[in-house]
């Protein structure tokens, strides 16, 4: 630590590599309840979204822009680490990296410790494999109204750095939960049915109706499957309804995040009709 409260590091040693672990390593992340936040728009967020930022890191505080250095006062409790620049570029994602990156305390929830209203909409991802959709997902999931992410079984980690820059931060302002299994995910929706008449609709090119037909709206959860696979056999069969994306053009399936934002869209819409 220099006389002006910086951590300076210099070299790969242990507070580097615990650094570049919370940027690759999904268990240590979970280890040291820390998660790697780069861009300013993310890092903005984690802030606004009230999650506590424990280190910030650049390349050099004396050059930093005045919302840089604003930030920081505004962060007292967070450490401040300056890295050499070849290090501080292994850090980052980018080409050119952003003038301050950081690390956040995490936060962890169970289904049953979120606050859901009378008429909740439920967006559950089963099995998802890319960070990239699963971050695109839970941004369209904070636009358009959704009051919880649950994602199934072994999954993408929402809280990679990649899944944070795909949200744009909406990971620091969306629930988000994480069910090991179908079994206690079906255990946890027919306790939502049973109080609030919950709907579960399940989504499927081969679906019982088109989506416009559906009339489904809120309360309502609704499940996107693996970007390969597709839902679970055992979810499909759970759900009450499994409803389709009408296409027109010769590719004959789209993006899961582009036919999850469309879905959502639709069940908001449907939602607002008198």
């Amino acid at each position: 630590m220099g006389n002006d409260g910086i951590h300076h590091i210099s070299s790969r040693n242990d507070l580097f590599q615990i650094l570049f672990s919370l940027k690759t390593n999904r268990k240590k992340r979970a280890e040291y309840g820390e998660l790697f936040v780069e861009g300013i728009e993310p890092i903005k967020q984690a802030i606004r979204g009230n999650w506590t930022v424990r280190r910030i890191l650049s390349p050099d505080f004396e050059q930093l822009s005045h919302w840089a250095q604003t930030l920081i006062r505004m962060q007292p409790q967070a450490e401040r680490i300056q890295l050499a620049k070849p290090l501080y570029q292994e850090l980052s994602e980018k080409d050119d990296p952003s003038e301050i990156m950081a690390t956040v305390e995490m936060k962890r929830m169970r289904p049953d410790e979120v606050r859901l209203p009378d008429n909740p909409l439920i967006l559950i991802f089963d099995r998802p494999s890319d960070q990239g959709n699963l971050g695109t997902l839970i941004r369209s999931a904070n636009a358009l109204g959704v009051d919880m992410v649950a994602i199934s079984g072994h999954s993408a980690d929402p809280f990679d750095p990649k899944t944070v820059r795909a949200s744009l931060g909406a990971v620091f302002h969306t629930p988000i939960v994480m069910v090991e299994s179908a079994e206690k995910l079906e255990g946890w929706l027919n306790a939502l049915k049973e109080g609030c008449g919950l709907q579960v609709v399940g989504t499927d090119s081969a679906g019982d109706c088109t989506l416009a037909d559906s009339g489904i709206k809120r309360p309502i959860a609704l499940i996107l499957g693996n970007e390969a696979k597709g839902m679970s056999v055992r979810l499909k069969q759970y759900a009450d309804r499994m409803v389709s994306i009408p296409l027109c053009g010769e590719v004959n399936s789209l993006n899961v995040a582009c036919a999850g934002s469309i879905c959502l869209w639709q069940i908001q819409a449907n939602s607002l009709l008198k």
